[in-house]
């Protein structure tokens, strides 16, 4: 019994130091730019794994050369009510597993529908074209996003949640929401190693991130959740026409 209770401590001990050194890091983002994420680093050794190249271009730019088209744009997009909450949207949250179970239903009645019509045709028959798998629609907040970027994997488990989790209260408890945005701004994915607002700027308009317009805004905020997929279709209708609905509800979005 000691043994176990020496290992709880251990491993509690343990923990604790692991939040002090988040905290730590946290701390020093209200004054010290952070140089790149885990997220860029996971992102830059799988390039390399894959091409023999790294490819990795960021260009930091403080929050009041970044246009203010594309912190409405983002906001709109991700985060609508980000000046708003403490870190967690639980309404978000919601509404993202609602849709999310609705998605798992109508992929599974699709499934048993496929089945049933195998059933009744010849065994020889060509079997039906495989069921998708249904689109999981996330409820996490700007800052959620930036807690997970900054220091975890990609994985997803209940120990890695939970500690996005504590992350994100800690980044809302010691930096200001000005400064959350300015960071993620900095550092998120905008297409094959791009990294942050100057740099997908550069690389879509030739233009730098001050000077964006709001339409140009609009279709980087859009691409976010995807931006691989869409630096690969730059013509995409789809992203087109979310473009246009962000851009009407940017007016309805408040600056930090």
């Amino acid at each position: 019994m000691k043994i176990v209770l020496r290992l709880l401590s251990v491993l509690l001990l343990a923990l604790l130091c692991l939040q002090l050194y988040f905290a730590g890091r946290i701390v020093l983002m209200r004054w010290i730019d952070p140089e790149s994420t885990s997220f860029q680093r996971a992102e830059a050794h799988r390039v390399v794994q894959s091409t023999g190249q790294l490819l990795w271009r960021q260009q930091w730019v403080p929050y009041d050369k970044i246009a203010d088209s594309l912190k409405r744009a983002v906001i709109a997009s991700e985060d609508a009510s980000f000046t708003e909450h403490d870190g967690v949207d639980l309404e978000a949250l919601e509404k993202a597993w609602e849709k999310n179970q609705k998605a798992e239903q109508e992929v599974a009645r699709r499934a048993e529908q496929a089945r049933r019509k195998a059933g009744r045709q010849d065994t020889a028959a060509k079997a039906p074209p495989p069921v998708p798998a249904p689109k999981i629609i996330g409820g996490s907040t700007i800052t959620q996003q930036l807690a997970k970027n900054l220091f975890l994997s990609g994985e997803r488990t209940l120990p890695r949640k939970a500690q996005e989790l504590a992350l994100t209260l800690m980044l809302e408890a010691v930096l200001s929401k000005q400064r959350i945005l300015e960071i993620y701004l900095n550092s998120v994915e905008w297409g094959e190693g791009i990294f942050g607002a100057e740099a997908a700027a550069q690389h879509y308009y030739r233009k730098s991130a001050t000077r964006l317009t709001n339409y140009e805004a609009a279709r980087l905020a859009v691409m976010l959740p995807r931006p691989r997929y869409f630096e690969k279709r730059a013509n995409s209708g789809y992203l087109s026409e979310r473009a246009q609905v962000i851009t009407v509800r940017m007016t309805r979005v408040d600056l930090p």
